[in-house]
């Protein structure tokens, strides 16, 4: 039994869970629905924490379902895309499936070419969560749990991760992320939807207007891996200091875009020294669609945000609706530490020892404006 995808309309704030389908393995899945008094509704399942759908106002009040995705678990079940999922052990790359720890190797899955890609063959993205829901004076969400067994795809440690998921009155989407590790591992969290502020089916993000608050970013190999150089972005085709188009300069003449397809890296939030780690939230991005109206602000304690444009969409299975989706017709905008902190010792550290907590927030703002 699969749910449809039609934005939720009720306006009362709650929560509802019902059937999604077999999970791979054989488990129940379930879809749960947050739902504010705006009548803003965030749909997701306990299958690898997937945000399903956010359907969100535009500035005549009109609903629509804002991120990337399929009407089944079944298109889930054999997406290759990330489409709205939780991403860990670690987000993003690894170079060559491999780094070294307290004196020791550890080698792991080469899924991305011949790097180690957002956790492995089967990261969090592909497991069961187990879900309690909540309702209370923040807003209505749930608390999503996972254990992540000692050498699971490679890593060191049992992890035990904590995920939740709160729906504010004011149109914005908490999620705080927590984990404890038994010995030393590397842990990069973050969530991976894909968002088109016109509508999920509405084409593609070209006129999206974005403003980072990042001066630098780290430039790649052309497998993606940073050089460990931290690059100033002005007068290059990376600098979003000031509001600009995501289609303005992504088919420059430049290597790096060449390397990504389009963009597809790692930006140095300007906060990311001076801010102590798991300090409060601070405002990292803002997305604009000129249509629609719809903002999406991003604010979020971690040092980087990995924008990807959507540059290899085509291929995998149809999308919500029956539509199809095509090269940048969603963009991601992922939260996190840097690619291949393990690696590069200059980068923040991403190692997790006991005794410690892994700490992280990101909150996503939604509103309306008549222009940026």
């Amino acid at each position: 039994m699969s749910t449809p995808s039609t934005p939720g309309s009720a306006r009362g704030a709650g929560i509802t869970r019902a059937p999604f389908g077999t999970a791979p393995g054989g488990g129940r899945a379930e879809v749960f629905t947050l739902t504010n008094a705006r009548g803003m509704a965030v749909r997701f399942t306990d299958y690898g924490g997937i945000i399903l759908s956010v359907a969100v106002p535009d500035r005549n009040g009109a609903l629509a379902d804002v991120t990337l995705g399929y009407d089944s678990m079944e298109g889930y079940a054999a997406d290759t895309r990330y489409f709205g999922a939780l991403i860990g052990r670690y987000a993003n790359r690894i170079a060559g499936g491999r780094f070294a720890l307290d004196g020791r190797d550890y080698p792991l899955a080469t899924n991305n070419g011949p790097n180690h890609l957002h956790g492995g063959r089967r990261g969090f993205n592909a497991v069961m969560w187990t879900v309690e829901p909540f309702e209370g004076s923040a807003g209505v969400g749930a608390v999503l749990r996972y254990r992540s067994a000692d050498g699971e795809e490679g890593y060191p440690g049992a992890l035990d991760v904590r995920v939740t998921y709160t729906l504010t009155g004011a149109n914005a989407l908490i999620v705080d992320y927590r984990a404890t590790a038994s010995r030393a591992t590397p842990v990069n969290l973050t969530q991976h939807a894909y968002v088109n502020l016109a509508g999920h089916d509405a084409g593609d993000i070209m006129e999206h207007e974005l403003t980072l608050a990042a001066r630098r970013f780290t430039p790649a190999d052309h497998t993606l891996i940073p050089t460990g150089e931290l690059r100033g972005v002005r007068g290059t085709p990376f600098d979003f200091t000031t509001p600009t188009a995501i289609g303005a300069r992504i088919d420059a003449d430049d290597d790096q875009l060449r390397h990504g397809r389009g963009y597809d890296h790692n930006f140095v939030l300007d906060r990311a020294e001076s801010r102590p780690e798991g300090s409060a939230t601070a405002p990292v991005a803002r997305l604009y669609e000129p249509r629609s109206g719809r903002v999406l602000e991003i604010h979020t304690t971690e040092p980087g945000i990995q924008l990807y444009s959507g540059n290899v969409l085509e291929g995998g299975p149809v999308g919500k609706g029956g539509h199809v989706y095509r090269r940048r017709e969603g963009l991601a905008l992922e939260t996190q530490h840097f690619p291949d902190s393990p690696n590069q010792p200059d980068f923040p550290s991403t190692i997790l020892r006991p005794g410690s907590e892994y700490a992280s927030r990101t909150v996503y703002r939604f509103s309306t404006a008549d222009r940026l």
